[in-house]
Order: C-alpha cells, then sequence, then structure tokens
C-alpha cells in the first residue's frame, strides 16, 4: 500500500505539480465562509480558515452590500 502521506503533500498553489498518478478536479460542494459587512460599508468574505476569499467573489461583495450595518452571515457558498 502507497504510504498515506504521499497523497497529501503539499503543492504551491497554481502549480501542475502532481504525482504522474493523481488526478485533480474543481471543487463543486463549496466553500464554508463568514461574510462580514461593516458600518462603514467594507466587505469582507473570509474561509473557515482565516483566508481571504473577497475578490474570488465580486457577486457576493455586491450583494452584501445591501446588509444592514454590522452584519455577519456564516454559509457555504
Amino acid at each position: 500500500m502507497e504510504d498515506a502521506h504521499h497523497a497529501f503533500d503539499l503543492v504551491p498553489v497554481g502549480s501542475d505539480a502532481r504525482p504522474p498518478d493523481h488526478a485533480a478536479e474543481p471543487k463543486w460542494d463549496g466553500y464554508r465562509a463568514l461574510v462580514g459587512r461593516w458600518a462603514d460599508g467594507r466587505v469582507l468574505i473570509r474561509s473557515r480558515a482565516g483566508g481571504d476569499l473577497t475578490g474570488a467573489f465580486p457577486e457576493i461583495v455586491a450583494a452584501a452590500a445591501d446588509l444592514p450595518d454590522d452584519t455577519a452571515l456564516d454559509g457555504v457558498m
């Protein structure tokens, strides 16, 4: 049996390096995220791990701009 850790080797973002016997596919099941809208109009989308997803979802940012001041939403996008 292949070493289980081999399947989880880290590869830099944007790299297409992967073992020849592995395939890749898009993530279709969504992203768990927090959306925040501050009173000054700022909107921020953060992943569960704390990464900034704001630039990846401009349509969510536009919709969140209409939320009441100081609103936070938790969900899957």
